[in-house]
């Protein structure tokens, strides 16, 4: 066995992904006010560049470094703390399973290793096609609709094995009931 050493320093050009557009960069620093610190908007700036780019780049990382005047690696820090954040990118649709205690006890395991089977996929991977990417996640806060998963936003209460390829076929299994709330996507302004 032997280490692979990573130049964190050299990235090359082809491996930093995209970079943020200018409205998501005015985006970020329309929260700027409603925080004590530029470093206290990091994780909506990581949701940001997330929303956009289905992931967060290198190069994302470096433009939210630039803009809350951090170091990059303070960046990646919080990237690397969160499974909710993606290095890489993502697939149209991603499942998230919750795990928690009471999911596992009414079924997760047993739904996470149909989902694994269906999609041909594990946990934190996408399908070749680029339609789902799979993940689990500590807890949904919903123990109470055990067991649950999200599809993008949009949650799933009471989930069966026996309903599964079911609600993977429906083409609103994303679609949310309602808005999302515009303090989050509070527009830009001029």
């Amino acid at each position: 066995m032997s280490w692979q050493t990573l130049d964190r320093k050299s990235v090359p050009e082809g491996h930093l992904g995209p970079a943020l557009s200018a409205a998501a960069q005015e985006k970020i620093r329309s929260f700027f006010p409603r925080y004590p610190t530029k470093r206290a908007v990091m994780l909506p700036a990581l949701h940001i560049a997330q929303d956009e780019l289905g992931y967060v780049s290198i190069q994302a990382m470096r433009d939210i470094a630039g803009l809350l005047e951090v170091p990059p690696a303070a960046v990646l820090d919080v990237v690397s703390f969160y499974t909710h954040f993606w290095t890489h990118p993502k697939g149209r649709k991603t499942i998230v399973l919750c795990r928690s205690l009471t999911c596992e006890l009414l079924g997760s395991q047993a739904l996470q290793t149909a989902i694994e089977q269906k999609l041909g996929i594990r946990d934190h991977e996408t399908t070749a096609d680029g339609e789902w990417s799979f993940m689990t996640e500590e807890c949904l806060a919903a123990c109470d609709y055990a067991p649950c998963l999200q599809i993008n936003e949009k949650m799933h209460k009471c989930v069966r094995v026996e309903e599964l390829d079911k609600l993977l076929a429906d083409p609103q299994n994303d679609k949310l009931a309602m808005p999302r709330s515009d303090l989050y996507d509070r527009p830009v302004q001029a």
